[in-house]
């Protein structure tokens, strides 16, 4: 879609790194293009650890590389091998999901799946061996860094993996704080127990030393086999878990049940907001990373995250890491929702669910004022536009699913030269909208899923998951079942371009961003994005509609003269704030101005 012009120019810049940046540790959050992958999913490095030092069959190991419900043998030596892709790609971050050691298998008998995923953690402080081991993370740190690549872990605060179980029950409903009070044994009725606990509000030390019996819901029981598999050792401790039952997602519930069984920490304990800040700060003093994506972060209580989040930024700046970017998952498409975890939480950032939803629906055929829509709420956030610069956007990920899944889904009767088209335009909406880009592994090589979660977790090497192989990919023949590391991928090649086009011009990174023109229809959604040092305009334009579309936009009066980026773009304004432009279907255009007199 970029004019052959523009891939010359932006060729020699394939190690640019963000404008207005000197090294990869003077770079802002929005400076970045992030590239997220799931170990498992990526590259096998070495075959040796595939089962993870297990002996057994895969309900043992966890290892299937036919089954999509678990481990097929990716690894960090295999991302270490891919960095070449990754910067080839355009990537200025790699956000890698979780890598501490998990549950390999967990489950009721015939339903099992294993913790490929890396969301089943029992040990804080070691990688999975399936993925390989501390050494080996660190020598990925280091040699992402020498390229000047950032490294992002995911972490988990919300839960361990599920080894507590309850007396009383096996897939337990949960129990509410007045049913079920910490001062009774199981219910109002029952014995008086934790004298004096003045309840979870008052998280002095001094209170909770006043909880000492965690049987007030349900009477929690811990294997025999796994009464010491967690690690810190204190994890063990069930004192330190709710213990009130599977969470309903709503209410009191949100924040204090089990997350479909996953024993729930008690983030209120003083003990557990100190054992997780000495956790985390220990892989940024270790390793130098660069950034935390946090997992489930609505589910856990504000007064954790604003102990936690100032800790972990502090911890980052004594290592010498002045811009460590944190984020957390608040999985809802709605703007306030998201605002408010920024507010009341004190995050930093979150992952931009909003952005996501309308970027869907706006490459799919519908209204371009649902982005319009996104930004205006821009200063719902804490910080404001400030703080919006610095969400992750996205258009895919591991859990919501696949932009090409949902696109073809909302237009079932849709060829596949258009669905690339409509992919095509929401990659470039992600590259060059405010925000941070996250890239999900496999979108540059088309992949289009059955569905979310396990279904759009594909293997990016040689797939033996059948469910995987039968989908017909965009832009390409081939399938999964061989390696998707093609460069000359029409999606990676666009991706790459707009990549380094991004990271060149300070007004796509850092810029202020103003909408130009939206409409309850397919066809134009215009923007302007001003450089923050010279106020030089860029204006980029998309056609959603499958028609041409050919009109004039909204620019600065003294933006009078431009020049092609992307697209076709005239030399001069047509009139002093107006801008003649023609866009393909499904196109795009980006035109630079000198700086606004």
């Amino acid at each position: 879609m970029i004019r052959s012009t523009a891939f010359a120019l932006l060729a020699a810049a394939l190690a640019a790194t963000p404008a207005m940046a000197q090294t990869y540790r003077d770079r802002l959050p929005e400076d970045e293009i992030l590239y997220f992958l799931l170990p498992d999913r990526f590259d096998n490095g070495d075959t040796a650890n595939d089962r993870g030092g297990l002996t057994g069959d895969r309900l043992v190991t966890g290892f299937d590389p036919a089954s999509k419900g678990f481990y097929h043998g990716g690894d960090l030596k295999g991302v270490l091998n891919r960095l070449d892709y990754i910067q080839a790609l355009g990537a200025t971050a790699i956000w890698v999901g979780p890598i501490f050691k998990n549950k390999p298998v967990q489950g009721p008998k015939g339903q099992e799946s294993a913790g490929y995923h890396g969301y089943w953690i029992t040990d804080f402080t070691q990688v999975d061996p399936h993925f390989g081991t501390n050494a080996e993370f660190n020598a990925l740190v280091d040699a992402a860094h020498k390229r000047g690549i950032k490294v992002y872990m995911d972490i988990v605060v919300n839960h361990t993996a599920d080894v507590i179980q309850f007396k009383e029950c096996g897939d337990c409903s949960y129990r509410s704080r007045a049913d079920y009070p910490y001062r009774r044994k199981g219910g109002i009725a029952g014995a008086a127990i934790n004298p004096g606990f003045a309840g979870d509000d008052d998280h002095s030390a001094a209170n909770f030393a006043k909880l000492t019996r965690p049987d007030y819901a349900y009477t929690p029981v811990i294997p025999e086999a796994e009464k010491s598999v967690k690690v810190p050792a204190w994890l063990n401790d069930p004192i330190y878990y709710h213990n009130r039952g599977n969470s309903t997602f709503a209410g009191e519930s949100s924040t204090m049940g089990d997350f479909v069984g996953l024993d729930d920490l008690m983030t209120e304990h003083p003990r557990v907001v100190a054992g997780m800040i000495d956790i985390f700060g220990g892989w940024i003093d270790r390793f130098g990373i660069d950034g935390f994506r946090i997992d489930t972060a609505r589910h856990v209580n504000p007064a954790f995250w604003q102990a936690f989040v100032p800790a972990m930024l502090a911890r980052a700046e004594a290592r010498g890491i002045p811009n460590f970017h944190i984020f957390g998952e608040v999985a809802d498409p709605e703007v306030a929702a998201l605002a408010e975890h920024t507010r009341v939480d004190k995050f930093p950032a979150v992952l931009d669910f909003a952005f996501n939803q309308a970027v869907i629906d706006v490459a799919a055929g519908k209204g371009t004022d649902r982005l319009a829509k996104v930004f205006a709420a821009d200063v719902l956030y804490e910080g404001g536009e400030k703080t919006a610069h610095r969400l992750p956007t996205f258009v895919s990920n591991h859990d919501a699913g696949r932009a090409a899944t949902f696109i073809q889904q909302a237009n079932p009767k849709i060829g596949q030269a258009e669905l690339l088209q409509r992919v095509q335009l929401a990659q470039a909406m992600l590259l060059l909208l405010r925000g941070v880009p996250t890239i999900y592994s496999g979108d540059e090589q088309g992949f289009v899923s059955d569905g979310n979660d396990q279904d759009s977790r594909e293997d990016m090497f040689g797939s033996k998951v059948a469910s995987y192989n039968d989908n017909k990919l965009l832009g390409t023949d081939a399938t999964t079942a061989t390696p998707s590391f093609n460069p000359g991928h029409p999606l990676f090649r666009e991706i790459a371009t707009l990549a380094r086009l991004r990271t060149s011009h300070a007004a796509l990174t850092r810029g202020r961003q103003v909408t130009r023109f939206a409409s309850d229809k397919p066809g134009l959604f215009a923007v302007s994005r001003f450089d923050p040092k010279t106020g030089a305009e860029t204006v980029i334009a998309f056609n959603t509609s499958a028609e041409a579309w050919t009109g004039n936009v909204q620019v600065e009066t003294g933006s009078t003269s431009f020049r092609t980026l992307a697209g076709a773009c005239p030399a001069h304004a047509a009139a002093p704030g107006s801008l003649l432009l023609s866009l393909p279907a499904f196109g795009y255009a980006v035109c630079a101005a000198g700086a606004s007199k």
